[in-house]
């Protein structure tokens, strides 16, 4: 037997949650983000040794230095590999666009070797790292190329029928990518509070097809989201990988999520490196879109 929608404003009146949670029905997205970002994560190792010319510090350095290198070399091979398109110009861009990557640290671990063969004391340093390509090169990109191409670097499209909704009105969410990917839907209120909607206790499958629209919510899903008291600009943030997410806390509220982990963003980045080969990695998306009601 189906199982009725449940009206979140019900839900959350009978188990008398705080006010600020209400939030969870005035939940919209506009079509334009005001954040969006590609970029690759991957893991890759630095090593380097003192001699008479450096310091302990600075021998550290240099094997984080030569462990960015490698993380940005392995990204742009990997890269190379998943985008197979026919057009040498957007091929050529999206390697440029990797060349004069930023790196960002998500994690790392170092430990001192002075275990031979070697010139002097050695350090050795492995990190998981994101390569942020170049914003430009990748605007360029987007702007003369179908998005939609699944030869490209993970996109993901999130819309709503307009962009305002009045008090009573329901909301339905779409979102698309240009490839198979996992995603996480957050939903941030005015005052900071977050609630997980994708994926919820009746809908945990987070795994999602390209090509392909979605809705929530639908399906197993066993709310609706309905505007209410309070308004304003609130946000939605969406979360997408080509490999499974990395874990962060959370707790049951019946049909949804509250999310109780800080570092959303670097938790969520510290995906399953599952990739083929030595130069494994996994493309990330991250969108934050505009939320207003009134």
């Amino acid at each position: 037997m189906a199982h009725k929608h449940l009206m979140v404003i019900k839900f959350f009146d009978r188990f008398k949650i705080s006010r600020l949670f209400y939030g969870l029905m005035t939940l919209l997205l506009l079509y334009s983000p005001i954040f969006a970002s590609q970029s690759s994560i991957t893991e890759s190792e630095g090593y380097a040794c003192m001699g008479e010319d450096r310091t302990k510090r600075q021998t550290e350095e240099m094997a984080l230095q030569d462990a960015k290198k490698k993380a940005i070399e392995q990204v742009a091979t990997y890269v190379q590999a998943e985008t197979q398109v026919k057009d040498f110009e957007l091929q050529k861009d999206i390697v440029n666009a990797y060349a004069n990557a930023t790196v960002k640290i998500l994690s790392s671990s170092g430990k001192w070797d002075s275990e031979p063969p070697k010139i002097g004391d050695c350090y050795r340093v492995k990190i998981k790292a994101e390569v942020i390509p170049d914003e430009k090169a990748m605007k360029r990109i987007a702007e003369a190329k179908d998005l939609d191409d699944p030869s490209l670097p993970l996109k993901v499209k999130v819309w709503t029928e307009k962009g305002e909704f009045k008090k009573g009105e329901k909301i339905k969410i779409y979102f698309k990518g240009n490839k198979p990917f996992y995603a996480r839907i957050l939903y941030k209120q005015a005052d900071g509070n977050l609630i997980q909607i994708l994926p919820n206790p009746y809908r945990e499958d987070n795994y999602f097809q390209g090509g392909v629209v979605y809705e929530i919510p639908s399906g197993p899903d066993r709310f609706e989201l309905e505007v209410t008291p309070p308004f304003g600009e609130e946000n939605i943030i969406i979360y997408a990988s080509t490999s499974q997410l990395g874990g962060i806390e959370l707790e049951r509220a019946e049909s949804v999520y509250l999310v109780k982990s800080k570092e959303i963003g670097d938790k969520t980045r510290g995906i399953k490196i599952v990739g083929k080969g030595e130069h494994r990695a996994g493309e990330f998306f991250e969108e934050k879109l505009m939320i207003y009601t009134k």
